[in-house]
């Protein structure tokens, strides 16, 4: 204990208490399972004793874990917050809000953003930088960032949430025509072209039909992009699943997707820090974003 702990060690252990999962902890800061186990297990070793217990049900943490693990979100935080604060005061334009967006917001939502900012009692810039969730998320984190609009889709605890916007999603493809709908159920007898599991668009697509049991057959390759989703589903490999917005052209053919018989909507909200020295144009900003949205 007279060593002192490795921060990256620490943020492994609260990626693990996040997920309930060493792979899926491992995804997502980009190191292999290997790398992130053996990160937790010096930090054991530091600590004296095991955070997590691994069992076919899944990780979960030890006694010793559940006293500890709230100890080390709480100084991460406090991390993160210093170095956020320290470049905020040290880089020059802090009058700028930094606004992280996934790919799948749709071009509507960043021209509502920047109509926003404008009117926040503070006047300000805004600076937009678009990124995959997990950089999103790593950005925010560090203090890069300052508030991400990104879909709904994963859990991120001591941050700030809204629903800032939700839009309907639409099947593409060969049999497509205006005016069809697809119901979820049906859709389980298709085959789905899907994306790299990185805008949260995959995600949300398991997520979907797993909560509502049906089977979710995909083509073995990805597309690169959405543009390609909609080519690959148009040369007959398989279907797509989009949100409205991101449809290349508003006269590109699609089904409605239903849920016994309501339209399946995507949602989409604003994270952001309660720490940050914004977080009241933050929260404003916010606001005025889910204010605007279409009901």
């Amino acid at each position: 204990m007279a060593e002192r702990l490795n921060i990256e060690g620490l943020r492994y252990a609260q990626a693990v208490a996040e997920t309930r999962s060493f792979s899926a902890a491992a995804r997502a800061y980009g190191v292999t399972q290997p790398a992130l186990s053996n990160g937790i297990a010096k930090l054991e070793e530091r600590l004296g004793e095991r955070l997590f217990d691994r069992s076919p049900r899944g990780v979960t943490p030890t006694a010793f874990g559940t006293r500890i693990l709230p100890l080390i979100e709480r100084a991460i935080a406090s991390l993160d917050t210093v170095a956020a604060e320290a470049r905020r005061l040290t880089e020059p334009g802090d009058q700028k809000i930094r606004m992280g967006v996934s790919p799948l917001i749709g071009p509507q939502l960043v021209a509502r953003s920047f109509s926003a900012v404008r009117e926040l009692p503070t006047p300000r810039d805004l600076v937009l930088r678009e990124a995959n969730m997990q950089d999103l998320r790593d950005g925010l984190r560090a203090g890069q960032l300052d508030i991400i609009l990104i879909p709904a889709v994963t859990s991120m605890p001591r941050f700030e949430h809204r629903i800032i916007d939700v839009e309907p999603v639409v099947v593409v493809g060969p049999t497509a025509e205006d005016g069809s709908s697809l119901e979820l159920t049906q859709a389980g007898e298709e085959q789905f072209i899907l994306v790299p599991d990185a805008c949260g668009l995959t995600t949300f697509t398991t997520q979907l039909f797993q909560a509502n049991d049906v089977p979710l057959r995909t083509y073995p390759g990805e597309a690169a992009s959405y543009r390609v989703l909609e080519e690959w589903a148009g040369l007959g490999l398989g279907s797509a699943m989009l949100p409205q917005s991101r449809l290349t052209s508003p006269t590109v053919p699609r089904r409605s997707l239903l849920n016994e018989g309501r339209e399946v909507q995507i949602s989409f909200e604003a994270v952001w820090t309660p720490e940050s020295a914004l977080r009241e144009d933050l929260t404003l900003l916010a606001q005025a974003l889910g204010a605007s949205s279409k009901p």
